[in-house]
């Protein structure tokens, strides 16, 4: 299999045309102390997109760029395309009978992130919703670690998660959160009909905010010292219950 590696731009104006071509950009890497007007400009652009930023010392864009002339601006490009995510449940809506969704509240390994797309495939969901501020980018290792997975599972990147759920849901959606903090086993919860599963970040889970607004919370049995396992494993048990209860 050949993958598509992530492509790095740099310079100013380079940068400022991805954006406004819709490419599918991971990350923008900004020299500290960066200042002018053209600079400016690609400030507001990134606010108003929604991006990712982060202000960086010149040593790190030196080594991004190989010493390049980058202008104090590179931009790292993802090698999927992501899909737009009302259009994305319209679609999914008018063609299947028993819609099944992921959202990730924050997963920020690429690793896990790979793996769980990998299971996402194999379980037949028709799309997952990741935020865009402070979900993993999808890099090089990210669609290696799914067995490029990551070409045929329609992922869509949202604003704010809990616009996500309200949307789910409003369009009949039920959305079941994974979280050790729920009274109720997973085996417990009907998925013979129109599901989304949320999974939370490594290290917080799902945000309180976002657990007060979904359908239902469950949880995994654990019987070791271990109190929890890890979020590709859980979400991996999570997604195969849906799929054993529409087998059965």
């Amino acid at each position: 299999m050949q993958l598509e590696r992530t492509e790095t731009i740099y310079g100013i104006r380079a940068v400022l045309e991805a954006i406004e071509a819709n490419q599918s950009i991971n990350k923008i890497f900004v020299q500290k102390g960066l200042k002018g007007e053209l600079f400016k400009e690609l400030e507001s652009t990134v606010r108003k997109s929604g991006l990712s930023l982060s202000y960086v010392p010149v040593e790190k864009l030196n080594r991004l760029t190989r010493n390049h002339n980058h202008q104090g601006v590179v931009a790292q490009i993802s090698p999927v395309q992501f899909y737009d995510f009302e259009e994305l449940v319209e679609q999914v809506l008018s063609k299947e009978k028993l819609p099944f969704f992921l959202l990730l509240d924050q997963v920020s390994d690429v690793r896990n992130f790979g793996a769980i797309i990998r299971t996402a495939e194999c379980c037949g969901v028709h799309g997952i919703i990741i935020p865009k501020n402070g979900a993993a980018p999808i890099t090089d290792d990210t669609v290696k670690t799914s067995a490029g997975a990551a070409f045929n599972v329609p992922i869509a990147k949202v604003d704010h998660l809990k616009d996500a759920v309200f949307y789910l849901q409003s369009s009949g959606i039920v959305v079941t959160g994974a979280t050790e903090k729920a009274a109720d086993h997973i085996y417990g919860v009907d998925f013979n009909q129109p599901t989304a599963i949320i999974m939370g970040s490594e290290d917080k889970g799902i945000s309180p905010s976002t657990l007060q607004i979904i359908d239902h919370q469950a949880k995994l049995p654990v019987r070791g010292k271990i109190g929890s396992l890890n979020v590709s494993v859980a979400c991996g048990v999570f997604l195969y219950e849906v799929v054993r209860q529409r087998c059965s």
